[in-house]
């Protein structure tokens, strides 16, 4: 009988050029249909093509799967599958001992060796005694197993990524058809390209059934999920999923003006597939001109967004605050990722909330909220939308590099079911709303002003950058106007809290150890506070979705524990804001490498927090 696990970790790791993103997607969307739960962390190099067979040039992807809830790519890999010496060396320290090993020794010769910078190979060495080693000539019993197969010989190399994934797919039963499936899908017109994959890929599969050395398979359960219809999705599709639904919702057409940028050009390529819904995209020639075509657009009264990631930002910074002062609905998407500047273009980062509050010439509020895994980024882009429109001023979104290129399964919600979203928009036929108009007269509950767009007989009215006079809109340099339309933009963002729900704990609702979290790491601080309340630990989480303004119960919560962690991908500004805001003495757990917080560097921060209060 084959031994039963609860999950497993799995890192596919090896050249840019060698498909470990493609590997690791399979795997995961074939663990998927077979009803287990997911979580999955891409991370490869920013360079286009780092020196092959180089640390640099190491491309990895890595996936949980399991028979209960996942809620993180897990901390140390169970199985690492190295395509080459550098992958090994790279990724050998963050695999479980006792773990397995699969490598391509075909990339253990001597000069992949150096470029690896090992001094010898190794392979049956002391270095590796700890796991369990599978070598494999994966290279070339690829090409062996393609020898028929009438495509070019680079061609066939390139397959050995499926050779890889059909030798995890025995160890962990999985079943070969949804690849093959997928695979007779996208290349329905190249049959020797599906001929050849799936060729290696069941070459793989019965490499494992002829080792000398039997490896045990394991067999992982399905998850018992709530019923519904699913998909695979990862953060950026759900954002572009959400704000389409948004716009569906409240009937306004969705118009997207953006520059592509790591990581957030997939939210703009998404939405691009969806003319067919009227959906309407500008690829522009740079970032302000994608966020300038953004507000036009809401000029317009189109439900407009613009993507980007943090250096992006810094250049829409003005012409944010062209669309507060006009007070126009706009919702800005920044996809973070490591800084400053160019910085890490490809690894996550949470350093932008001082930039999303306050990145702004003169007192310029904007709505901030937070997305916390790959399927709340269509929620928290569906909320974005929802309060951009009803309370007519820009809101920026705040997700990050992990959840947008992780994924996870999504339980698609009924329209139906999905809370309405409402607009400003002016009846131009309604007599009496005509009548009464002006352009800056404001809603008594929101202090949202009326949305009139050009076209409109008798509503005509100025935009710009310059200071409006409250109600009619006219050009206005007036000293104690300008201060009372300064109070009364800063006094709608703060009016929002109104219209948010209250700020939910998990756990008691006070103890020992409050962990404070936002944005991405959610997975890893639910899931450290959920073994740390099993062990008997008085620790709860708060995890903040709303930034600017914070739920209005936020004070009452952190005043019923002795101790705050604030666990952030910075270095504390979302501590430092906690502090200023609720001078509540908040301690920070901050890291800042790329990477993504393993579970257990929370509980041991957390338990360092409680040995401090005895």
């Amino acid at each position: 009988m084959e031994p039963k696990m609860d999950s497993v970790v799995i890192r596919f790791s090896g050249d840019s050029g060698d498909g470990m993103q493609l590997t690791g997607t399979q795997f995961s969307a074939t663990s998927a249909v077979m009803g287990n739960d997911i979580a999955t962390f891409p991370d490869y190099p920013s360079e286009i093509r780092a020196p092959s067979g180089t640390i640099a040039g190491v491309s990895g992807f890595q996936i949980q799967f399991g028979a209960s809830e996942v809620d993180t790519p897990g901390d140390e890999p169970d199985v690492l599958v190295a395509m080459n010496a550098a992958a090994l060396k790279a990724n050998l320290a963050a695999v479980r001992k006792g773990g397995t090993l699969v490598l391509n020794v075909d990339a253990f010769s001597e000069k992949d060796l150096e470029k690896a910078g090992y001094d010898k190979c190794p392979i049956a060495t002391q270095e590796l005694n700890q796991y369990k080693v599978i070598e494999a000539s994966i290279t070339s019993q690829t090409m062996e197993a393609l020898k028929d197969v009438d495509i070019p010989p680079k061609s066939k190399a390139r397959c050995k990524n499926f050779y890889a994934l059909g030798i995890t797919y025995f160890m962990f039963g999985r079943d070969l058809e949804p690849t093959k499936k997928w695979l007779r899908m996208n290349f329905a017109k190249k049959p020797l390209v599906v001929e050849a994959n799936v060729k290696a890929l069941e070459a793989g599969f019965h490499f494992m059934e002829t080792l000398e050395n039997p490896v045990s398979t394991y067999k992982i359960a399905k998850a018992k999920i709530k019923p519904g219809t699913y998909r695979q999705i990862n953060g950026n599709q759900g954002t572009a999923w959400g704000l389409m639904a948004a716009a569906e919702k409240a009937k306004l057409p969705l118009f997207c003006g953006s520059y592509p940028i790591t990581p957030a050009t997939d939210i703009l390529q998404e939405l691009a597939k969806f003319k067919h819904f009227g959906v309407k995209t500008y690829q522009a020639e740079d970032e302000i001109a994608g966020i300038c075509s953004s507000i036009g657009a809401s000029f317009a009264g189109n439900l407009a967004t613009t993507t980007t990631s943090g250096p992006g930002l810094a250049l829409k910074s003005e012409a944010i605050g062209l669309a507060v002062i006009m007070e126009l609905p706009l919702v800005i998407v920044n996809v973070q990722r490591g800084g400053p500047s160019t910085g890490l273009p490809t690894k996550t980062e949470q350093s932008d909330l001082m930039q999303a509050l306050w990145g702004r010439n003169g007192e310029c509020p904007a709505i901030v909220v937070a997305a916390s895994r790959p399927n709340d980024c269509f929620y928290m882009a569906y909320e974005a939308a929802r309060l951009s429109l009803k309370h007519m001023t820009p809101v920026i979104l705040l997700t990050d590099g992990y959840i947008a290129n992780g994924m996870e399964p999504f339980r698609i919600p009924k329209m139906a079911d999905m809370a309405a979203v409402e607009n400003r928009l002016v009846d131009a036929d309604n007599e009496d709303e005509l009548k009464k108009f002006m352009p800056y007269a404001r809603d008594s509950e929101t202090l949202a002003r009326p949305w009139a767009i050009p076209g409109m007989k008798g509503f005509e009215h100025r935009v710009g950058g310059l200071e409006k006079k409250n109600l009619t809109g006219a050009v206005c340099h007036d000293p104690f106007n300008h201060q009372e339309m300064s109070i009364l933009r800063e006094s709608k963002v703060e009016k929002v809290a109104n219209f948010i729900p209250e700020q939910k704990l998990e756990g008691e609702d006070s103890g020992d150890v409050l962990v404070v979290s936002w944005g991405g790491t959610y997975g890893s601080t639910h899931k450290a506070v959920k073994r740390m309340r099993k062990a008997g630990k008085k620790v709860s989480l708060m995890h903040l979705k709303y930034i600017n303004p914070m739920p209005r119960n936020v004070g009452d919560i952190i005043k019923r524990f002795k101790t705050v962690l604030v666990c952030e991908l910075n270095l504390g500004q979302m501590k430092n804001l906690l502090n200023m805001r609720y001078q509540c003495g908040a301690k920070g757990l901050n890291k800042i490498q790329g990477l993504p917080f393993k579970v257990a560097e929370i509980t041991a921060a957390v338990d360092r927090e409680l040995e401090n209060l005895n």
